[in-house]
């Protein structure tokens, strides 16, 4: 995470979100666990875990749950929610600054649809991104890292 955060004189972070820090943070952990997932090896292992050295977690398989929390993480968002996560995603990717939190809020709004989270899943590094987005508005998931990591 970036060392750089934009703080009013007062010490408080530059933008206010309309998304609880930790709904974001939980997106986070859940979009890296997405993200590091490959094709299986075997469509049908049929073994036991302990056997193949516990590779199937990394492993897509259909009935992985990993999809399926973070889509549901992200749909059951209110708009301004959603909003600010693709706000959140756009800083953390470069494409806005944070001085420009109002601006990347407004495009996100103009263009969110019912398709949000299928457009954020299918962005590679989305934790990376929000966690940089946070970290450019100054907030931080410190706080919620120790309780799960």
């Amino acid at each position: 995470m970036s060392n750089t955060q934009e703080m009013t004189g007062d010490g408080t972070p530059a933008a206010e979100l309309n998304i609880s820090l930790e709904k974001v943070c939980f997106i986070i952990v859940k979009a890296r666990e997405f993200d590091v997932k490959v094709d299986p090896v075997e469509p049908d292992p049929a073994s036991n875990p302990a056997d193949d050295g516990e590779r199937g977690i990394l492993e897509d398989y259909d009935d992985d749950p990993t999809q399926a929390e973070l889509v549901g993480a992200i749909t059951s968002l209110n708009e301004d929610e959603v909003v600010d996560l693709i706000a959140l995603t756009w800083i953390g990717r470069g494409d806005y600054t944070a001085a420009e939190w109002a601006e990347a809020r407004a495009l996100a709004f103009e263009r969110h649809r019912e398709r949000s989270a299928r457009y954020l899943i299918g962005i590679p590094t989305l934790g990376d991104f929000l966690e940089e987005g946070l970290a450019a508005l100054g907030y931080s998931c410190e706080e919620f890292e120790v309780d799960r990591l």
